[in-house]
Protein backbone atom coordinates (compact mmCIF):
# COMPACT_ATOMS: atom_id res chain seq x y z
CA UNK A 1 0.00 0.00 0.00
CA UNK A 2 1.32 3.29 -0.64
CA UNK A 3 1.96 6.51 1.63
CA UNK A 4 0.39 10.01 -0.71
CA UNK A 5 1.34 13.18 0.91
CA UNK A 6 -0.80 15.95 -0.74
CA UNK A 7 0.15 19.66 -0.01
CA UNK A 8 -2.59 22.15 -0.67
CA UNK A 9 -3.27 25.36 0.44
CA UNK A 10 -4.72 26.59 3.58
CA UNK A 11 -8.81 26.87 3.96
CA UNK A 12 -10.47 30.79 3.48
CA UNK A 13 -10.30 32.44 6.86
CA UNK A 14 -13.39 32.44 7.54
CA UNK A 15 -13.56 28.35 7.48
CA UNK A 16 -14.49 26.05 4.65
CA UNK A 17 -17.59 26.65 2.34
CA UNK A 18 -20.59 25.67 3.49
CA UNK A 19 -22.65 27.31 0.55
CA UNK A 20 -21.35 28.49 -2.94
CA UNK A 21 -22.23 31.44 -4.83
CA UNK A 22 -23.37 28.41 -7.95
CA UNK A 23 -25.26 25.44 -7.70
CA UNK A 24 -23.71 23.69 -10.89
CA UNK A 25 -20.56 24.05 -13.10
CA UNK A 26 -21.33 24.31 -17.02
CA UNK A 27 -20.40 20.37 -18.70
CA UNK A 28 -17.25 20.54 -20.09
CA UNK A 29 -16.01 17.31 -21.83
CA UNK A 30 -13.26 18.09 -24.07
CA UNK A 31 -10.83 20.92 -24.87
CA UNK A 32 -10.10 22.65 -27.86
CA UNK A 33 -7.84 20.43 -30.32
CA UNK A 34 -10.13 17.48 -29.13
CA UNK A 35 -8.12 16.57 -25.91
CA UNK A 36 -10.93 14.80 -23.56
CA UNK A 37 -11.08 16.24 -19.95
CA UNK A 38 -9.97 13.74 -17.13
CA UNK A 39 -11.97 10.28 -17.13
CA UNK A 40 -11.41 8.73 -13.85
CA UNK A 41 -12.68 5.51 -12.95
CA UNK A 42 -15.24 7.81 -10.38
CA UNK A 43 -15.03 10.99 -8.30
CA UNK A 44 -16.24 11.17 -4.26
CA UNK A 45 -16.69 15.05 -4.88
CA UNK A 46 -18.96 17.81 -5.96
CA UNK A 47 -17.60 19.81 -8.76
CA UNK A 48 -17.88 23.64 -7.93
CA UNK A 49 -16.82 22.74 -4.05
CA UNK A 50 -13.12 24.49 -2.84
CA UNK A 51 -11.00 20.94 -3.50
CA UNK A 52 -7.82 22.72 -3.56
CA UNK A 53 -7.56 23.48 -0.09
CA UNK A 54 -6.74 21.17 2.86
CA UNK A 55 -10.21 20.53 3.36
CA UNK A 56 -11.11 19.90 0.07
CA UNK A 57 -8.07 17.13 -0.26
CA UNK A 58 -8.86 16.80 -4.01
CA UNK A 59 -11.77 15.05 -3.37
CA UNK A 60 -9.09 12.03 -2.73
CA UNK A 61 -9.85 10.56 1.00
CA UNK A 62 -12.55 8.05 0.73
CA UNK A 63 -11.37 6.43 -2.62
CA UNK A 64 -7.57 6.07 -1.61
CA UNK A 65 -8.36 5.02 2.32
CA UNK A 66 -11.02 2.36 0.33
CA UNK A 67 -7.69 0.64 -1.64
CA UNK A 68 -6.04 1.10 1.75
CA UNK A 69 -3.75 3.73 0.89
CA UNK A 70 -2.64 6.15 3.47
CA UNK A 71 -3.27 10.14 2.78
CA UNK A 72 -1.52 12.50 4.43
CA UNK A 73 -2.40 16.34 3.91
CA UNK A 74 -0.93 19.63 5.01
CA UNK A 75 -0.24 23.69 3.90
CA UNK A 76 3.03 23.32 6.45
CA UNK A 77 5.70 23.05 3.66
CA UNK A 78 8.12 25.87 3.95
CA UNK A 79 9.52 26.57 7.07
CA UNK A 80 12.76 24.32 8.21
CA UNK A 81 11.11 21.02 9.66
CA UNK A 82 7.75 21.38 8.02
CA UNK A 83 5.54 18.81 7.83
CA UNK A 84 6.12 17.93 4.45
CA UNK A 85 9.62 17.27 5.13
CA UNK A 86 8.85 15.44 7.71
CA UNK A 87 6.28 13.33 5.85
CA UNK A 88 8.20 12.47 2.66
CA UNK A 89 10.84 10.76 3.74
CA UNK A 90 8.68 7.87 3.53
CA UNK A 91 6.46 8.87 0.71
CA UNK A 92 5.61 6.95 -2.43
CA UNK A 93 3.52 9.48 -4.03
CA UNK A 94 3.76 13.33 -3.92
CA UNK A 95 0.90 15.71 -4.78
CA UNK A 96 1.08 19.40 -5.15
CA UNK A 97 -0.30 22.53 -6.57
CA UNK A 98 1.54 25.34 -8.62
CA UNK A 99 -0.30 28.09 -6.58
CA UNK A 100 0.96 26.00 -3.47
CA UNK A 101 4.21 24.61 -4.79
CA UNK A 102 6.09 21.71 -2.69
CA UNK A 103 9.18 22.51 -4.06
CA UNK A 104 10.79 19.00 -4.76
CA UNK A 105 14.22 19.94 -4.68
CA UNK A 106 17.19 17.59 -5.28
CA UNK A 107 17.94 17.58 -2.02
CA UNK A 108 14.66 16.77 -0.69
CA UNK A 109 14.13 13.96 -3.48
CA UNK A 110 17.32 12.72 -2.24
CA UNK A 111 15.95 12.26 1.33
CA UNK A 112 12.45 10.70 -0.38
CA UNK A 113 13.40 7.03 -0.50
CA UNK A 114 10.06 5.52 -1.35
CA UNK A 115 9.15 8.53 -3.91
CA UNK A 116 8.13 6.80 -7.62
CA UNK A 117 5.23 9.42 -8.22
CA UNK A 118 5.42 13.40 -8.44
CA UNK A 119 1.94 14.71 -9.67
CA UNK A 120 1.12 18.54 -10.32
CA UNK A 121 -2.91 19.22 -9.66
CA UNK A 122 -2.50 21.47 -12.56
CA UNK A 123 -0.35 22.48 -14.85
CA UNK A 124 3.52 23.92 -14.89
CA UNK A 125 5.84 21.22 -12.86
CA UNK A 126 9.06 23.37 -12.86
CA UNK A 127 8.33 23.51 -8.89
CA UNK A 128 9.76 19.68 -9.45
CA UNK A 129 13.79 19.79 -9.74
CA UNK A 130 13.23 17.55 -13.14
CA UNK A 131 17.13 16.71 -13.43
CA UNK A 132 16.98 15.04 -9.70
CA UNK A 133 13.39 13.42 -10.86
CA UNK A 134 15.31 11.62 -14.01
CA UNK A 135 17.90 10.80 -12.38
CA UNK A 136 15.81 8.86 -9.46
CA UNK A 137 13.59 7.39 -11.72
CA UNK A 138 11.00 9.51 -10.54
CA UNK A 139 7.86 9.47 -12.74
CA UNK A 140 6.53 13.44 -13.11
CA UNK A 141 2.91 13.91 -14.35
CA UNK A 142 1.06 17.11 -14.21
CA UNK A 143 -3.03 17.45 -15.73
CA UNK A 144 -2.38 18.76 -19.05
CA UNK A 145 -5.03 21.57 -20.34
CA UNK A 146 -7.08 21.31 -17.21
CA UNK A 147 -6.95 25.01 -16.40
CA UNK A 148 -5.35 26.60 -19.68
CA UNK A 149 -8.30 28.02 -20.29
CA UNK A 150 -8.97 29.57 -17.09
CA UNK A 151 -5.17 30.86 -17.13
CA UNK A 152 -5.99 32.37 -20.53
CA UNK A 153 -9.41 34.11 -19.25
CA UNK A 154 -7.31 35.66 -16.40
CA UNK A 155 -4.99 37.11 -18.83
CA UNK A 156 -7.75 38.73 -20.60
CA UNK A 157 -8.71 40.44 -17.87
CA UNK A 158 -5.32 41.72 -16.36
CA UNK A 159 -4.91 43.25 -20.00
CA UNK A 160 -7.67 45.10 -19.68
CA UNK A 161 -7.19 46.01 -16.27
CA UNK A 162 -4.64 47.76 -16.73
CA UNK A 163 -4.76 49.51 -19.98
CA UNK A 164 -8.16 50.73 -18.85
CA UNK A 165 -6.57 51.57 -15.58
CA UNK A 166 -9.68 49.58 -13.70
CA UNK A 167 -8.19 48.95 -10.41
CA UNK A 168 -7.36 52.11 -9.47
CA UNK A 169 -10.67 53.62 -10.86
CA UNK A 170 -12.54 51.10 -8.46
CA UNK A 171 -10.08 51.89 -5.56
CA UNK A 172 -11.60 55.98 -5.83
CA UNK A 173 -15.06 54.25 -5.80
CA UNK A 174 -14.58 52.00 -2.37
CA UNK A 175 -13.00 55.31 -0.79
CA UNK A 176 -16.09 57.07 -1.66
CA UNK A 177 -14.72 59.31 -4.44
CA UNK A 178 -15.40 60.19 -8.37
CA UNK A 179 -12.67 61.32 -9.28
CA UNK A 180 -12.85 61.20 -13.12
CA UNK A 181 -10.13 62.95 -14.39
CA UNK A 182 -7.43 60.64 -11.51
CA UNK A 183 -9.21 57.35 -13.19
CA UNK A 184 -8.98 58.53 -16.79
CA UNK A 185 -5.65 59.80 -17.07
CA UNK A 186 -3.89 56.32 -17.35
CA UNK A 187 -6.50 54.80 -19.57
CA UNK A 188 -6.50 53.66 -22.72
CA UNK A 189 -8.54 51.73 -25.38
CA UNK A 190 -6.46 48.25 -26.34
CA UNK A 191 -8.35 48.70 -29.74
CA UNK A 192 -5.52 49.35 -32.37
CA UNK A 193 -2.89 47.78 -29.95
CA UNK A 194 -0.39 45.41 -30.74
CA UNK A 195 -0.20 42.02 -28.57
CA UNK A 196 2.47 39.62 -28.45
CA UNK A 197 3.09 36.55 -26.83
CA UNK A 198 6.15 34.61 -25.37
CA UNK A 199 4.64 30.98 -26.02
CA UNK A 200 2.06 30.01 -28.28
CA UNK A 201 1.07 26.64 -26.72
CA UNK A 202 -2.36 26.10 -25.37
CA UNK A 203 -2.37 28.89 -23.14
CA UNK A 204 -0.94 31.20 -25.53
CA UNK A 205 -2.81 30.43 -28.29
CA UNK A 206 -6.13 30.64 -26.28
CA UNK A 207 -5.23 34.29 -25.19
CA UNK A 208 -4.62 34.97 -29.06
CA UNK A 209 -8.23 33.67 -29.76
CA UNK A 210 -9.60 35.44 -27.12
CA UNK A 211 -7.68 39.12 -28.04
CA UNK A 212 -8.69 38.84 -31.53
CA UNK A 213 -12.09 40.31 -31.50
CA UNK A 214 -10.56 43.60 -30.05
CA UNK A 215 -9.25 44.21 -33.52
CA UNK A 216 -5.70 44.33 -32.29
CA UNK A 217 -2.60 43.35 -34.08
CA UNK A 218 -1.57 39.58 -32.55
CA UNK A 219 2.03 38.87 -32.57
CA UNK A 220 3.74 35.20 -31.29
CA UNK A 221 7.23 33.49 -30.57
CA UNK A 222 7.44 29.98 -29.88
CA UNK A 223 9.75 27.36 -30.56
CA UNK A 224 7.19 25.62 -32.02
CA UNK A 225 6.08 27.33 -35.07
CA UNK A 226 1.90 27.24 -35.61
CA UNK A 227 0.30 26.29 -38.67
CA UNK A 228 0.31 28.39 -41.34
CA UNK A 229 -3.63 28.44 -41.61
CA UNK A 230 -3.63 29.43 -37.67
CA UNK A 231 -1.34 32.25 -38.40
CA UNK A 232 -3.78 32.74 -41.39
CA UNK A 233 -7.11 32.84 -39.44
CA UNK A 234 -6.23 34.90 -36.70
CA UNK A 235 -3.47 37.81 -38.69
CA UNK A 236 -0.81 36.58 -36.23
CA UNK A 237 2.82 37.98 -37.22
CA UNK A 238 5.34 35.11 -35.78
CA UNK A 239 8.67 36.18 -34.76
CA UNK A 240 11.98 34.18 -34.08
CA UNK A 241 12.64 35.26 -30.37
CA UNK A 242 11.28 37.38 -27.59
CA UNK A 243 13.92 40.03 -28.51
CA UNK A 244 12.99 39.94 -32.08
CA UNK A 245 8.78 40.64 -31.11
CA UNK A 246 8.78 42.95 -27.64
CA UNK A 247 10.11 46.20 -29.38
CA UNK A 248 6.59 45.83 -31.65
CA UNK A 249 4.29 45.15 -28.90
CA UNK A 250 2.14 47.25 -26.50
CA UNK A 251 0.93 44.45 -24.59
CA UNK A 252 3.39 41.66 -23.91
CA UNK A 253 1.77 38.10 -22.20
CA UNK A 254 4.00 35.76 -21.35
CA UNK A 255 3.03 32.20 -21.53
CA UNK A 256 6.28 29.94 -21.57
CA UNK A 257 7.31 27.20 -19.09
CA UNK A 258 10.29 27.90 -16.79
CA UNK A 259 12.98 26.19 -17.52
CA UNK A 260 17.03 27.22 -18.24
CA UNK A 261 16.05 29.19 -21.78
CA UNK A 262 13.26 31.20 -19.89
CA UNK A 263 14.59 32.09 -16.55
CA UNK A 264 15.60 35.59 -16.46
CA UNK A 265 14.22 36.39 -19.87
CA UNK A 266 12.94 40.01 -18.91
CA UNK A 267 15.13 41.57 -17.30
CA UNK A 268 16.72 45.22 -17.78
CA UNK A 269 18.02 44.11 -20.98
CA UNK A 270 15.05 42.99 -22.87
CA UNK A 271 12.91 45.65 -21.00
CA UNK A 272 14.55 48.37 -22.46
CA UNK A 273 13.62 47.09 -25.90
CA UNK A 274 10.65 47.41 -25.44
CA UNK A 275 8.18 50.30 -26.35
CA UNK A 276 8.22 53.31 -23.58
CA UNK A 277 4.78 52.26 -21.85
CA UNK A 278 4.07 48.74 -22.50
CA UNK A 279 2.25 46.21 -20.56
CA UNK A 280 3.43 43.23 -19.48
CA UNK A 281 0.99 40.30 -17.97
CA UNK A 282 3.07 36.96 -16.49
CA UNK A 283 0.60 34.16 -15.47
CA UNK A 284 3.39 31.87 -16.38
CA UNK A 285 6.65 31.89 -14.13
CA UNK A 286 7.24 34.56 -11.96
CA UNK A 287 11.23 33.75 -12.42
CA UNK A 288 10.51 34.10 -16.31
CA UNK A 289 11.13 37.75 -15.24
CA UNK A 290 13.61 39.98 -13.07
CA UNK A 291 12.35 40.73 -9.49
CA UNK A 292 13.95 44.01 -9.39
CA UNK A 293 14.37 44.59 -13.36
CA UNK A 294 10.06 44.47 -12.91
CA UNK A 295 10.01 47.34 -10.12
CA UNK A 296 12.52 49.42 -11.74
CA UNK A 297 11.18 49.60 -15.04
CA UNK A 298 7.43 50.62 -13.20
CA UNK A 299 9.08 53.17 -11.38
CA UNK A 300 10.76 54.50 -14.51
CA UNK A 301 8.11 54.71 -16.59
CA UNK A 302 9.22 51.99 -18.90
CA UNK A 303 6.05 49.54 -18.08
CA UNK A 304 3.12 51.44 -18.19
CA UNK A 305 1.92 48.05 -15.81
CA UNK A 306 2.96 44.69 -14.81
CA UNK A 307 0.27 41.98 -13.75
CA UNK A 308 0.31 38.61 -13.26
CA UNK A 309 -0.35 35.79 -10.38
CA UNK A 310 2.62 34.47 -10.34
CA UNK A 311 5.67 34.65 -7.32
CA UNK A 312 8.77 33.10 -5.67
CA UNK A 313 8.99 31.95 -3.75
CA UNK A 314 5.23 30.99 -3.56
CA UNK A 315 3.62 32.43 -0.97
CA UNK A 316 5.50 35.40 -1.48
CA UNK A 317 6.88 37.33 1.79
CA UNK A 318 5.20 40.67 2.91
CA UNK A 319 7.95 42.59 2.18
CA UNK A 320 8.04 41.18 -1.68
CA UNK A 321 8.48 44.44 -3.79
CA UNK A 322 6.03 43.42 -6.45
CA UNK A 323 3.41 44.39 -3.52
CA UNK A 324 4.20 48.15 -3.39
CA UNK A 325 5.59 48.33 -6.85
CA UNK A 326 3.75 51.09 -8.79
CA UNK A 327 0.82 50.50 -11.45
CA UNK A 328 0.57 46.83 -10.78
CA UNK A 329 -2.56 44.39 -11.10
CA UNK A 330 -1.08 41.43 -8.93
CA UNK A 331 -3.05 38.69 -7.55
CA UNK A 332 -2.12 35.27 -5.48
CA UNK A 333 -1.68 32.27 -7.88
CA UNK A 334 -5.43 31.64 -8.59
CA UNK A 335 -5.78 32.13 -12.12
CA UNK A 336 -5.15 28.47 -12.58
CA UNK A 337 -7.51 27.24 -9.56
CA UNK A 338 -10.85 28.64 -10.45
CA UNK A 339 -13.92 26.07 -8.78
CA UNK A 340 -14.35 25.11 -12.79
CA UNK A 341 -10.44 24.40 -12.89
CA UNK A 342 -10.63 22.60 -10.07
CA UNK A 343 -13.01 20.00 -10.59
CA UNK A 344 -10.68 19.05 -13.30
CA UNK A 345 -7.26 18.82 -11.83
CA UNK A 346 -8.77 16.69 -8.98
CA UNK A 347 -10.46 14.45 -11.67
CA UNK A 348 -7.41 14.27 -13.32
CA UNK A 349 -5.12 13.84 -10.73
CA UNK A 350 -7.14 10.52 -9.77
CA UNK A 351 -6.95 9.24 -13.20
CA UNK A 352 -3.29 9.61 -12.95
CA UNK A 353 -2.88 7.80 -9.58
CA UNK A 354 -5.72 4.78 -10.85
CA UNK A 355 -3.42 4.48 -13.85
CA UNK A 356 -0.47 4.22 -11.44
CA UNK A 357 -1.98 1.83 -9.40
CA UNK A 358 -3.15 -0.37 -11.77
CA UNK A 359 0.11 -0.01 -13.65
CA UNK A 360 -1.31 1.14 -16.89
CA UNK A 361 0.44 3.74 -18.84
CA UNK A 362 -0.53 7.13 -18.58
CA UNK A 363 -1.99 9.45 -21.12
CA UNK A 364 1.11 10.72 -22.97
CA UNK A 365 -0.13 14.19 -22.71
CA UNK A 366 0.13 13.69 -18.80
CA UNK A 367 3.53 13.13 -18.71
CA UNK A 368 6.88 15.22 -17.69
CA UNK A 369 9.16 13.05 -16.50
CA UNK A 370 9.07 9.37 -16.99
CA UNK A 371 11.48 6.15 -17.49
CA UNK A 372 14.81 8.22 -16.88
CA UNK A 373 13.64 10.77 -19.42
CA UNK A 374 11.39 14.17 -20.41
CA UNK A 375 8.55 12.44 -21.70
CA UNK A 376 5.04 13.24 -23.52
CA UNK A 377 4.16 17.11 -22.97
CA UNK A 378 7.62 17.42 -20.83
CA UNK A 379 9.32 16.39 -24.21
CA UNK A 380 7.71 19.13 -26.30
CA UNK A 381 7.82 22.07 -23.30
CA UNK A 382 10.96 21.54 -21.42
CA UNK A 383 14.11 21.24 -21.16
CA UNK A 384 17.01 20.06 -18.46
CA UNK A 385 20.48 21.36 -17.43
CA UNK A 386 21.97 17.48 -18.01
Amino acid sequence: MAKVLCVLYDDPVDGYPKTYARDDLPKIDHYPGGQTTPTPQGIDFTPGHLLGSVSGELGLRSYLESQGHTLVVTSDKDREGSVFDQELVDADIVISQPFWPAYLTAERIAKAENLKLAITAGIGSDHVDLDAAIAKGITVAEVTYCNSISVAEHVVMMTLSLVRNYLPSYKWVLDGGWNIADCVSRSYDLEGMQVGTVAAGRIGLAVLRRLAPFDVGLHYTDRHRLPESVEQELGLTWHESAAAMVPHCDVVTINAPLHPETEGLFGDELIATMKRGAYLINTARAKIADRDAIDRALRSGQLAGYAGDVWYPQPAPADHPWRTMPHHGMTPHISGSSLSAQARYAAGTREILENFFAGTPQRDEYLIVDKGALAGVGAHSYSVKS
